[in-house]
């Protein structure tokens, strides 16, 4: 159950989710050709998409729970069962990440309370699958950069991360899966695993940042650190 603290915050977010998301998607429609798109995960913002590109991003966005709901504040429970059903929802997982513009995907975006992801840090790579996944190291070496979310569209804000990581977890037929990565690949890995324990970048920023990250959220503008 949710403190009053906590329910105070939802709601802030929930209403300046609903008072701009109607802008934001009038200035997207406006803007195509300019928009800056930042990859769930972190990476630089990209410009210059064609149209086409642009549309298929904004219908998967269409069915990716946005900043607001509930949803992406609550914490996932363990996959049980390694099945059809789990291989048909990571397949569209991947192919909703890949029309998002995204590097990774939580079960959680997609509206199911379920510990998996899905991620391709490099578009040369196979997108891969992670199932039930625990962080079982951390290095004391950390860095900041600039993270954007597929749920918090034209928002990028600073986060600081380890630099490496180790994690645990299953691939789609139940098979233990170990990850030992590192810069980017440990970034989105953090980013994903935080999704499913209903922790969004803007939990982890800095509190100016946060501050205006909400305030354009409400005015339904883009935010990124460059603006404070």
């Amino acid at each position: 159950m949710a403190s009053e603290e906590e329910t105070a915050t939802l709601s802030e977010e929930a209403a300046a989710y609903a008072e701009g998301m109607a802008r934001a998607e009038e200035a997207l429609s406006a803007e195509a050709a300019e928009v800056e798109v930042e990859p769930e995960g972190g990476e630089e913002p990209v410009r210059g998409y064609d149209e086409e590109t642009l549309r298929r991003r904004e219908a998967a966005l269409a069915q990716i729970v946005q900043f607001g709901d509930p949803v992406l504040k609550s914490k996932a429970s363990a996959v049980t069962e390694f099945d059809q059903a789990l291989s048909d929802e990571i397949e569209r997982m991947v192919e909703l990440m890949k029309d998002g513009l995204g590097v990774g995907l939580a079960a959680t975006q997609v509206g199911k309370l379920r510990r998996l992801l899905v991620f391709q840090t490099n578009g040369d790579a196979t997108p891969q699958e992670l199932v039930n996944p625990v962080i079982e190291w951390l290095s004391e070496e950390t860095e900041s950069s600039p993270e954007g979310c597929l749920s918090i569209p034209r928002v990028i804000v600073e986060v600081d991360r380890p630099l490496y990581a180790r994690v645990r977890g299953q691939d789609r037929t139940g098979a233990e899966v170990l990850i030992e990565a590192s810069g980017h690949e440990a970034r989105v890995l953090q980013h994903e695993i935080d999704h499913l324990d209903g922790v969004l970048i803007l939990d982890r920023t800095e509190k100016k940042q946060r501050k205006g990250a909400l305030k354009a959220l409400r005015r339904g503008e883009s935010y990124s650190p460059h603006d404070d």
